[in-house]
């Protein structure tokens, strides 16, 4: 680390205390009285060591203590205040070292004058100055950005990103959108940014549809905020959006109420249902695997791959002379074939008790009422109704009028055929994935389709270019291989008992108490190069959040295709990939938290 001379008087901020033992890990800062130290802040001391010369320390403050020396009782503190006892204040600081330079790793000697870090010290201190390309993820508590390495996002080093908080007060999702949003913004992607895509499930309301609105909050300040960090304060370019089609409508017009306009209605034809066998998803609950109905699963999956024919333009099947236009259709068609003798040794398997098989019917039956909207022979095909992320930027597949179990069904699908798209492409460009309530995807116990799905993602993800940001809850509760093969975790307001369990040992004991009580854009995030996770705090969304917030009508300036379906042209808006243009706003930085 640079040494600059001596130091400004305003940068000193006291003494190495030698009241406690100074360690190369851990030393403790007696605060001058016309000084101060904040939880965060970054501190610096150096020592002149034969052989080495100038070793510099640095550190964040983990702890603040403020105490009368000379007091022993608590009532003491009245006598104090009246001159009665004489007693000093002193305040100590509790420095957790982040980076020694060079790696000479003696403790700062006592009496060392300690100094507040800034500029190069800061970046030296941070790691920002080893980081070959930073992303920008929010403001720290001194007024400057904090950044993460994004070798240890795209998959370079690492990746993955895990995100957990209290729902509704941890702005989890709102931190997702942040972070995609600088990745997609700041230029760091370089001529990747074309050729990467990021595909979100949106499971709580319709906020996200509409993140290609310019939020009516955006204010001078806000754009002064996004400016500081070297953003622009604008609502995501190049989004598609897709909901599932309205129950009962024959037309296929989107389920959605607040935007109307550039949303598109999505399902799967019973014909792709049966050639892809897909009926492993429709069993998706953690426990099901478990059971020996699963055989049954399997075969009738494979029958009806090989049985199966296509009836018409609708998606119909026909199977044994039989047509099927309804999910529920299928779902008779294929009762009777199990309860057939003369058919139930080939769908069922010859060994398969009666039991399974009706363990299996009943499962099958129950998904008749949330999949029927997704699984049709009744639509008229469209080029739109397909999910595809090569046409936009940000793909927001909207599941919130869907029952869990459909939801489960779409997640598993549709991630199982963006990964087999990426492993024919190849690791070219990225797929960020971001899922809401991973939890309930790939929980810790139990086995599902949907949860091999991302621990394959977790493990080998980053080799096909497949990044998941996954936002839970409780990290404790959802798969260890997920949460451990992330790369960046970051967590905002935590429940008491959850701060408690090991899955947040990465925190230390004063940032898992302060979890506790953070508001609302206030984050800890932790990456494999700073031993210490950082407080960040990171701007209000740029884009709308709800209809309210919109500054234009959605959906404005339509274009139509041949097929008569309104759309965007899903190309007018991707960003600049120049990272040195100019954006509105001052620099001053977002106020303190």
């Amino acid at each position: 680390m640079s040494d600059e001379g001596d130091p400004p008087p305003e940068r000193a901020v006291g003494l190495v205390a030698g009241t406690e033992d100074s360690t190369p890990l851990l030393f403790r800062v007696a605060v001058a009285e016309d000084a101060y130290l904040q939880l965060d802040d970054v501190v610096l001391t150096r020592r002149e060591v034969p052989g080495f010369g100038t070793v510099s320390t640095a550190g964040v403050v983990t702890q603040v203590r403020a105490r009368h020396e000379g007091a022993s009782f608590g009532s003491d503190t009245f006598l104090i205040a009246d001159g009665v006892l004489p007693a000093h204040l002193q305040e100590l600081a509790e420095v957790t070292t982040t980076r020694v330079e060079p790696e000479c790793y003696i403790p700062p000697r006592p009496g060392t004058l300690a100094l507040r870090a800034s500029g190069a010290e800061r970046d030296q201190a941070l790691y920002f100055d080893q980081m070959a390309t930073k992303v920008p993820i929010g403001m720290g508590r001194d007024g400057e950005p904090i950044f993460v390495n994004l070798d240890f996002v795209d998959g370079s080093r690492g990746a993955h990103v895990s995100v957990s908080g209290i729902s509704g007060v941890a702005t989890k999702t709102s931190f997702a959108l942040f972070l995609l949003h600088s990745l997609f913004t700041s230029g760091v992607l370089g001529r990747r940014q074309l050729t990467t895509r990021a595909l979100i499930f949106s499971v709580k309301g319709e906020d996200l549809l509409f993140l290609d609105q310019p939020n009516v909050r955006l204010d001078d300040e806000l754009r002064s905020s996004y400016a500081a960090l070297g953003l622009p304060a604008k609502p995501f370019g190049s989004v598609g959006f897709f909901a599932p089609p309205l129950p009962g409508d024959q037309t296929g017009r989107p389920n959605v109420v607040g935007r109307t306009a550039g949303v598109g209605a999505f399902w799967w034809t019973l014909a792709e249902f049966c050639r892809g066998e897909l009926l492993s998803y429709v069993f998706a609950d953690v426990e099901d695997e478990r059971q020996q109905y699963t055989i049954v699963v399997h075969q009738v999956a494979s029958r009806l791959k090989q049985d199966a024919q296509p009836a018409g333009r609708d998606g119909a099947v026909s199977i044994n002379r039989r047509q099927a236009r309804s999910w529920k259709d299928l779902v008779d068609l294929i009762d009777d074939l199990l309860n057939d003798e003369a058919t139930q040794a080939d769908w069922a398997g010859r060994v398969t008790g009666q039991g399974t098989i009706n363990a299996f019917l009943r499962r099958l039956r129950s998904s008749v009422r949330p999949l029927t909207p997704i699984l049709r022979g009744d639509l008229t095909e469209t080029a739109s109704r397909t999910i595809d992320t090569t046409n936009h930027q940000v793909t927001v597949i909207d599941l919130n009028t869907l029952p869990e179990r459909a939801q489960r069904f779409v997640v598993g699908v549709t991630i199982a055929a963006e990964t087999a798209r990426k492993e024919k492409a190849g690791p070219g460009g990225l797929l960020f994935t971001m899922l809401d309530e991973l939890n309930k995807y790939a929980p810790r116990e139990g086995s599902s389709p949907i949860k091999d799905l991302l621990l394959d993602i977790a493990e080998r993800g980053r080799s096909l270019g497949i990044i998941l940001i996954g936002a839970q809850q409780t990290a404790s509760e959802v798969a260890r291989r997920i949460v451990s093969n992330s790369s960046i975790k970051v967590v905002g307001r935590l429940d008491p008992a959850e701060a408690g369990r090991p899955e947040y040992g990465f925190l230390p004991p004063s940032q898992r108490q302060r979890a506790t009580l953070a508001k609302p854009g206030a984050m800890f995030v932790s990456q494999p190069e700073i031993p210490v996770p950082l407080a960040i705090q990171f701007p209000f969304p740029a884009w709308a959040t709800r209809l309210s917030e919109c500054a234009t009508s959605p959906g404005s300036a339509p274009t139509s295709d041949t097929d008569g379906v309104t759309r965007r042209d899903v190309f007018d808006r991707l960003p600049t990939l120049d990272p040195d243009d100019d954006f509105e706003g001052g620099i001053e930085p977002p106020p303190p938290f």
